[in-house]
C-alpha cells in the first residue's frame, strides 16, 4: 500500500471581500482612522478597561454630515449606551448593503428605515466632546456579528 499525500486548502473567506466603504463623513474623504488619545485607541480589539474594542473608529467632526458609504437599506435606530450622562451621543442606525451587516454609533439618523444611495446624507455626528472632552470625535463602524472585524472593509 503506497502512502497517500493529502493537500488542503485554506480559502479565506473575507465578509468584505471585494467591498470598500466609501466616504463616511464630510471632511473625511479617505476615512481616516481614530489612532489614539487620552481616551484610548479605535482600532478593532483595542483595550477598553475589561474588554475589547469590538468596532472601528473613523474620524468625523462633531455635527458634520455623515453619509452612505454605499447603496445601503436602513433597518433601524441603535441605542448605544442607554445611560442618561451619555444620552448626547446615544444614538445610531443599523444598516446593511453589498451583503454586509453593520451599525454605525454616535450618528443622529435623518430617517430610520428605506433605502440610501451611496453618498447621499445618512445623518449627522453627534456630539462626542460634550461626553468625552478631548477625544477624537468619531463614528464607531461595527459589524452586526461583533467578532468581525471591520477594517478589511477600509483597507
Amino acid at each position: 500500500m503506497r502512502p497517500v499525500t493529502v493537500l488542503l486548502a485554506v480559502m479565506c473567506v473575507c465578509v468584505c471581500d471585494g467591498v470598500k466603504f466609501g466616504q463616511l463623513c464630510d471632511g473625511n474623504p479617505s476615512n481616516t482612522r481614530r489612532t489614539s488619545d487620552t481616551w484610548g485607541q479605535g482600532h478593532y480589539g483595542a483595550r477598553r478597561e475589561t474588554r475589547q474594542h469590538k468596532g472601528l473608529d473613523i474620524v468625523c467632526q462633531d455635527g458634520s454630515v455623515v453619509y452612505a458609504p454605499f447603496d445601503v437599506t436602513l433597518h433601524g435606530k441603535v441605542i448605544v449606551y442607554n445611560k442618561p450622562e451619555k444620552a448626547a451621543i446615544d444614538s445610531g442606525i443599523n444598516l446593511r448593503g453589498e451583503n454586509l451587516c453593520f451599525k454605525l454609533f454616535y450618528v443622529q439618523p435623518d430617517r430610520t428605515s428605506g433605502t440610501v444611495r451611496k453618498g447621499e446624507r445618512l445623518g449627522v455626528m453627534l456630539p462626542m466632546q460634550s461626553v468625552y472632552p478631548g477625544i477624537t470625535s468619531h463614528i464607531h463602524v461595527q459589524m452586526c456579528n461583533r467578532e468581525t472585524d471591520p477594517t478589511q472593509c477600509f483597507n
